[in-house]
């Protein structure tokens, strides 16, 4: 049996790469996202909208069903991409593409009344948070130390 200095009981701290949290806030997003639209049929005269073509005033034609699926998309995408493209691109992208969602998710609640105010309060905040983490994340990325050349640092002369 191997002792450690440690207290018996005491957590280790799992460190995730980068990539990992990205793809990890995406996801959570993503399941904020559809469940909001989701829970949003519930709501009298939802149901009632769409079935007569309309959905917030938009008419449900071919050009809303292929907003609406690139508007999902996006985000679904970016799961993937942020474990996959390289770590400069998905960076930038991860920047870029959650900079982009801000406004996209603030207007889910334009034309919406007050008596669903906790609802959409509390999804956009969470998106926003959740958004916000990932620009944090991407912003914040670990950079590679550079090494010099051919010293050893504790070898510098101060």
């Amino acid at each position: 049996m191997t002792r450690t200095d440690r207290r018996a009981g005491a957590l280790q701290e799992a460190h995730l790469p980068v990539q990992a949290k990205l793809a990890a806030a995406w996801a959570s997003f993503m399941f904020l996202y559809i469940y909001v639209d989701y829970l949003a049929l519930y709501k009298p005269g939802f149901i009632d909208d769409i079935l007569a073509g309309t959905v917030h005033e938009f008419d449900t034609g071919p050009t809303f069903v292929a907003l609406a699926l690139t508007l999902m998309a996006v985000p679904i995408l970016m799961i993937l991409l942020s474990t996959t493209l390289p770590a400069r691109v998905n960076r930038a992208t991860n920047l870029v593409v959650a900079t982009l969602y801000i406004p996209v998710t603030a207007y889910n609640a334009d034309g919406e009344s007050w008596a669903y105010l906790y609802f959409y309060g509390l999804s956009i905040g969470l998106e926003l948070l959740l958004l916000a983490f990932i620009l944090r994340t991407a912003w914040t990325w670990p950079r590679a130390v550079r090494a010099t050349a051919g010293r050893d640092l504790a070898q510098v002369p101060v």
